[in-house]
């Protein structure tokens, strides 16, 4: 093949050999990540930015996409009844695991925050229980503003 100019043939060269090495820098980048502290939308954002050009495709992407979430989720997906089968069915359920994750943990959040006329926070009625050696609280007697199986958590001398 002959080429008119120095140019062209520097251009033909950079297509024919530039190829491999990005492609192996978008495979150390793909295999570096991580989904750590991140929300499972983010990860899978930048998991499928990472890999463009990487090459990877199939079960390696499945494996390579699984060593990157978080443990739990992971395990929950492994363990299910009907584990997901492709790449967008483990970005889809590994996303819908990690919503309903964190919205648990929102909830759990609320429950153990004081309520607005409580000025104490959780720790000051775990001293207070720890002082006296016993909890002062009780559940669900009347006049403590709940039923008595659910009834919230009432102080004083009931």
């Amino acid at each position: 093949m002959e080429y008119e100019t120095v140019e062209e043939f520097l251009i033909a060269l950079k297509k024919e050999f530039s190829g491999g090495e990005e492609k192996s820098v978008k495979v150390a980048e793909l295999r570096k990540l991580e989904q750590e502290g991140r929300t499972m939308e983010e990860f899978v954002q930048e998991f499928k930015r990472a890999v463009k050009g990487s090459g990877y495709k199939g079960r390696l992407l499945i494996e390579v996409f699984k060593r990157g979430i978080n443990g739990g989720i992971r395990r929950k997906l492994i363990e299910a009844e009907n584990p997901p089968a492709s790449i967008e069915q483990w970005y889809k359920r590994a996303m819908a695991l990690d919503r309903n994750h964190v919205t648990i943990l929102s909830m759990a959040e609320e429950a153990n925050a004081p309520s607005a006329g409580d000025n104490r926070t959780y720790s000051d009625r775990k001293d207070r229980e720890d002082k006296h050696g016993s909890s002062k609280r009780t559940r669900g007697r009347t006049g403590c503003g709940g039923s008595s199986k659910t009834g919230p958590l009432c102080y004083g001398g009931r």
